[in-house]
């Protein structure tokens, strides 16, 4: 698996160095949005919807509910 790619050695063992994968469009489902673009998630979908949403280009969220800007709480 490792033929053809770069591999480094850190404290005496070999790794092989793979790069992360750039998505052209996420699609992800928030809780909340305010038409700046900001979400909020619940449940489940804190654990992969940012992630997701830093990975992709272009994200198209579904949400539940649209707030006014400066509605969301900064925490």
């Amino acid at each position: 698996m490792a033929a053809g790619k770069e591999t480094r050695e850190i404290d005496g063992r070999t790794h092989v160095l793979e790069y992360p994968i750039k998505g052209d469009v996420a699609l992800i489902g928030a809780h909340l949005a305010d038409r700046m673009g900001n979400l909020v998630y619940r449940k489940t979908a804190r654990n992969f919807g940012p992630v997701m949403a830093t990975a992709a280009t272009v994200v198209v969220a579904q949400v539940s509910h649209v707030v006014a800007v400066g509605d969301l709480d900064p925490r």
